[in-house]
């Protein structure tokens, strides 16, 4: 045995060896910080709870814009494994809480935790300040974010669009990260259209194709922001199946939905949110069929 197979560590996503002084799996092309941890998501594990560790902790969240207060004293719990979906009306705060997540915006007050990790801010002399771009960017990029347009680089092909953050952000070799895209592509439906550009595609086409490059980071974490919001009726049950799928997998999710069917079947949590506070929160059923709240009661009857 070579000298650089010795005492070979095992990718936990693939099961191929990785040599010693290499950071990535050259089967799958999972970093290795990701593939030797069996927690780490997996795309064919089953559906877990993952035993109760938090992936996401916010605290007290503040965030405003001018005068105008968005979020207002935010707590939120996601574990390892599990489906939070948060609905409401427009105007809410959902869309600016899942951004305040990954730190897409800055909030004004509390903290959020990545797997007990604090993003966008630093503890110094007991007080927060804003952390690095670097290290904000690292924390990122294990988040995969699925917005309501596709955001599809144009000029791509969409195995181009699926392979570009991970040959440019994790610095993966082309050859792993092309075979791994054609696995996800295959994944969401798509591998026929491997080679498209994104204007010969259908908005439902587009957004899978988006899915499938925000897994192609081996994210922890996907949020989904109104994934279906801008689709024609006819095609956005492909794409809540890709959803359906992930769920089913294990995968940790955040959904800001208005697809409240795909909420009772698939969320292990509902939260309803209104007027930049959450208003209630329980199992889907508890939400659905038995609601505390007469806010929640009314904005249900209007949308059941």
């Amino acid at each position: 045995m070579s000298n650089e197979y010795a005492n070979p560590r095992n990718c936990q996503q693939c099961g191929a060896q990785i040599a010693l002084q290499e950071s990535f799996c050259g089967s799958c092309g999972a970093p290795y910080n990701q593939s030797s941890l069996m927690e780490r998501t997996r795309l064919v594990s089953p559906k877990t709870n993952g035993n109760g560790v938090e992936m996401v902790r916010a605290e007290k969240i503040v965030k405003r814009f001018g005068s105008l207060t968005v979020l207002y004293g935010i707590d939120l719990s996601v574990k390892r494994g599990q489906v939070v979906v948060i609905i409401g009306p427009s105007g809410s705060g959902k869309t600016t809480l899942l951004r305040c997540i990954n730190h897409l915006e800055k909030i004004d007050d509390g903290r959020i935790y990545i797997e007990g990790q604090l993003i966008g801010y630093r503890e110094q002399n007991g007080r927060l300040v804003e952390d690095s771009e670097a290290n904000i960017a690292r924390i990122r990029a294990q988040i995969g974010f699925v917005f309501q347009r596709f955001n599809l680089f144009p000029h791509m092909t969409a195995l181009e669009n699926v392979i570009e953050a991970p040959i440019h952000v994790l610095h993966q070799s082309r050859a792993a990260v092309t075979e791994r895209a054609m696995v996800l592509l295959d994944k969401v439906g798509l591998v026929e259209k491997a080679h498209v550009y994104p204007h010969k595609l259908s908005g439902g086409q587009q957004q899978r194709v988006a899915i499938a490059r925000a897994l192609a980071m081996n994210p922890k974490l996907m949020l989904f922001d109104e994934a279906t919001s801008a689709l024609d009726p006819e095609l956005v049950g492909e794409v809540l199946k890709v959803m359906r799928q992930l769920a089913e997998e294990g995968m940790t999710m955040v959904v800001v939905t208005h697809e409240m069917g795909f909420a009772r079947e698939v969320a292990d949590h509902v939260i309803f949110m209104d007027k930049a506070v959450i208003v209630e929160q329980g199992s889907p059923e508890q939400i659905f069929d038995n609601p505390e709240n007469e806010r929640t009661r009314i904005f249900l009857g209007t949308i059941l």
